[in-house]
């Protein structure tokens, strides 16, 4: 669990500009490899995200400008090298909804970690076939969903618990051997009820 000086709190009415250029679906996700898998160069994550290295070095140069990536020891003197300046990325989601940009990158930063989850799973089912990861993985490893009914209050006492969870086993595995980085994305997304007619409805429109 990321530390409050590891995380980039965004704020709608002071970052407008940063929001402005961090909306952009390659942009995210240079910033969440580069997160992820560590400092890399633009030809690397040009190779990892299958754009040309100059299309990589232009959106990585926009997501230095607004501070969420800086320069990184070079292994030589030839090609610059770049890290991520915080871990994670967080806001409040009351404050995003008053702007149209803050809406805007709150929808494709949830669509960019529903890809990320499915690139993750198949990184995950290569790892596993090809023996990186340890069979140990198996069993804890996977995907589930659930709809259980519950109060606003409620939704936001189970993320305090499953952060401060989180926290406390990040800080117990921190020095373990065996450790590896897992990908969790976990989503709490209310869904209105329907009556009979809106759902029938709802199910035509999605078939289109």
């Amino acid at each position: 669990m990321a530390r409050d000086e590891d995380k980039r709190v965004l704020d709608p009415e002071r970052d407008s500009a940063a929001l402005k250029a961090l909306t952009h679906p390659l942009r995210i996700r240079l910033l969440g490899l580069l997160r992820q898998d560590g400092p890399a160069t633009a030809s690397e994550l040009a190779v990892r995200t299958g754009e040309s290295s100059a299309s990589a070095s232009y959106h990585l140069r926009v997501l230095a400008k607004y501070g969420f990536i800086t320069e990184a020891e070079h292994r030589d003197g030839r090609e610059r090298r770049w890290r991520a300046v915080h871990a994670v990325t967080s806001w409040s989601n009351e404050a995003m909804e008053t702007s149209v940009t803050g809406r805007a990158y709150v929808s494709l930063s949830r669509r960019r970690q529903i890809e990320h989850l499915e690139e993750s799973l198949a990184r995950y089912e290569a790892d596993l076939a090809a023996g990186r990861l340890d069979q140990d993985w198996v069993e804890p490893s996977g995907i589930n969903d659930f709809v259980p009914r519950l109060t606003p209050e409620s939704l936001t006492e189970l993320w305090d618990l499953f952060s401060g969870k989180l926290a406390e086993l990040t800080a117990r595995d921190a020095e373990d051997p065996r450790a590896e980085r897992v990908v969790l994305v976990w989503a709490g997304l209310p869904a209105a009820a329907r009556d009979p007619e809106d759902s029938a409805q709802a199910d035509s429109e999605d078939s289109r």
